[in-house]
């Protein structure tokens, strides 16, 4: 037992010192943490106080030649003095109070004063650098300005040797551009004499003024040549060609009215006039443009012109082609009216023809009317040509829908006549037919004929008379004289088929009697059959009695069939 509680104290004591010890190591990285903050923070401090502002500052104190230079000399001096005994203290001492709070192990206070810290430092940092690049403004002002002038005077030089180079292609603006370079020259002695002066605001503003100068003296003698090309040669020359044009055109009938060019032609001799007076002044901003879109309109123009000139020539074509079919129509339905009460008594014409006739009758006199207020239209120079060949090709289309059911109309009524005529025909064909058969049945002397036979001879002689009756009436009704037509058709070629097989079935009977009359005297029952045989064939059963002698002469002397069927296919 007491072993035990040993063991217990002993395990109690051990987990304390580990308890203990681990808390001091978490206390000591806390404490390195925090410290190497505050260093850190240290050394940015010294690198501010380390910023070279007093040696520049000290550059300033030979170039006090003015007042206003003193005036900012003395601003830049009283705020490095603030930065030194203000700014620079009060961050040592918020330094030494973080320090302070982390010896106490007061880790919250010591985290909110390094978070004061920073931004303490980010301000007087910023307030150094702009104090130092201020004062190194003017300390590397004259070194920076002396080589930005240097590089001017070598542009100068060079757009001056341009100039006079081609000083003959400016004409009545060459004075403006040589006064332009003597402001700059001019620009080039105030800069020497601010700079004699140590007036460095003045300076960077002169410096300014001449790069501007010779930006626009570049852009001056690029442009400018092109602009007087331009405004004073190839643009009027331009005008006169697309006005004599389209005074030549109009007198040719052209409609050109929507184009209008006399309108626009008084206003680009504006703003040649406006580009002209502004590049008096050296003021070339969207000249050169503004130039170019009046020189690409009147390209356009032309083009317009151009094809003004194409359209014309489609037009009359497809004008008079449509005007050619427009009269082939309107004579064709003004005959086929004229001849309406005669068509109607002779052909029982359906509603629906007659309703579409007078429909097309309807849409032909719109169509008529379009086309006379186009031709008026096209009188008053209205619209232009590619105007009116759309509308003529529109009035096309409509023409074509109208030719094509009039044609569907001219097609049923020559239907009829074509109905007529071929039941006519077909009457002939019929009535050859049915004398065809009679004749065949005459030809060959059959025992006798079938009274059924007799009976179709009847119905298609009675059919035929219906087409005749049906031909004789006024007006025609062509559906029921086709249906009469097709029945007596029907019924002759069926008579014919029939009497063809009536007598082909007959021949072939007779001829297989004929061939067993050799073996009567050797098989008696054979004998017996064929006399059976004759008197079907006399009856007229020929069907039946052919169907009894082949049977039983096959079994005399198989595939008799056969030798009959080739032999009276080749008779």
């Amino acid at each position: 037992m007491d072993n035990l509680m040993i063991i217990l104290i002993a395990c109690s004591v051990i987990t304390i010192i580990i308890i203990v010890v681990v808390l001091n190591i978490m206390q000591s990285c806390k404490q390195k943490k925090y410290r190497k903050k505050i260093e850190q923070l240290e050394i940015r401090k010294n690198e501010i106080e380390g910023t070279p502002i007093a040696p520049h500052l000290e550059k300033v104190e030979p170039l006090l030649k003015n007042e206003q230079l003193e005036i900012m000399y003395n601003g830049w001096k009283e705020r490095l003095e603030h930065i030194k005994n203000i700014q620079i203290p009060k961050i040592t001492d918020m330094l030494l109070a973080a320090d302070y709070n982390l010896s106490q192990t007061d880790y919250r206070a010591t985290i909110y004063k390094i978070a004061q810290l920073e931004i303490e430092l980010y301000r007087v940092k910023t307030n150094s650098e702009f104090l130092l690049n201020e004062i190194k403004a003017i300390t590397d002002s004259e070194q920076r300005n002396r080589a930005i002038i240097t590089k001017s005077k070598a542009k100068y030089r060079e757009l001056s040797e341009k100039f006079n180079k081609s000083r003959g292609s400016f004409g009545e603006l060459e004075e403006q551009v040589s006064l332009q370079f003597e402001n700059v020259a001019k620009r080039f002695e105030a800069f020497e004499i601010a700079m004699e002066k140590n007036l460095y605001e003045e300076v960077n503003a002169i410096v300014k003024s001449i790069d501007d100068m010779l930006k626009h003296l570049e852009v001056v003698l690029e442009e400018l040549p092109a602009i007087l090309i331009l405004a004073n040669d190839i643009l009027p020359k331009r005008l006169d060609e697309a006005n004599q044009t389209y005074q030549q055109m109009k007198s040719e009938g052209y409609p050109l009215d929507y184009l209008n060019v006399e309108y626009n032609i008084e206003e680009a001799k504006k703003k040649i006039t406006d580009v002209m007076d502004r590049s008096r002044s050296l003021n070339l901003e969207d000249c050169v443009f503004e130039l170019k879109v009046l020189l690409e309109y009147f390209d356009g123009l032309f083009d317009d012109f151009e094809k003004e000139k194409i359209d014309r020539a489609s037009y009359e074509e497809t004008n008079n082609a449509f005007k050619k079919r427009l009269n082939k129509i309107n004579d064709l339905v003004s005959d086929i009216f004229s001849q309406m009460d005669q068509v109607k008594n002779i052909y029982n014409l359906s509603k629906e023809d007659i309703e579409l006739l007078n429909i097309i009758k309807k849409e032909l006199e719109t169509l008529n009317s379009d086309y006379a207020l186009l031709q008026d239209y096209m009188g008053k120079q209205t619209f232009a040509y590619s105007k009116l060949t759309s509308e003529v090709e529109s009035l096309v289309i409509t023409l074509a829908n109208i030719e094509e059911k009039l044609d569907e109309t001219i097609d049923s009524i020559g239907s009829l006549r074509d109905d007529e005529l071929r039941a006519r025909q077909q009457l002939e064909e019929i009535k050859l037919i049915l004398k065809d058969a009679k004749d065949k049945i005459k030809d060959y002397n059959l025992p006798i004929i079938p009274k059924s036979y007799y009976v179709e001879v009847s119905e298609a002689q009675a059919a035929i008379k219906e087409i005749v009756k049906e031909l004789d009436k006024k007006p025609i009704t062509i559906e029921v004289l086709n249906t009469r037509v097709d029945t007596a058709r029907d019924l002759a070629l069926k008579l014919f088929t029939k009497t063809k097989e009536m007598m082909k079935t007959a021949m072939f009977a007779e001829m297989a009697i004929v061939y067993g009359n050799r073996y009567r005297s050797n098989f008696s029952d054979l004998d017996k059959f064929l006399n059976y045989s004759e008197a079907l064939f006399y009856k007229g059963e020929y069907k039946k009695s052919l169907e009894l002698t082949i049977n039983h002469l096959n079994k005399v002397e198989p595939g008799i069939y056969d030798k009959l069927l080739n032999f009276y296919g080749n008779q």
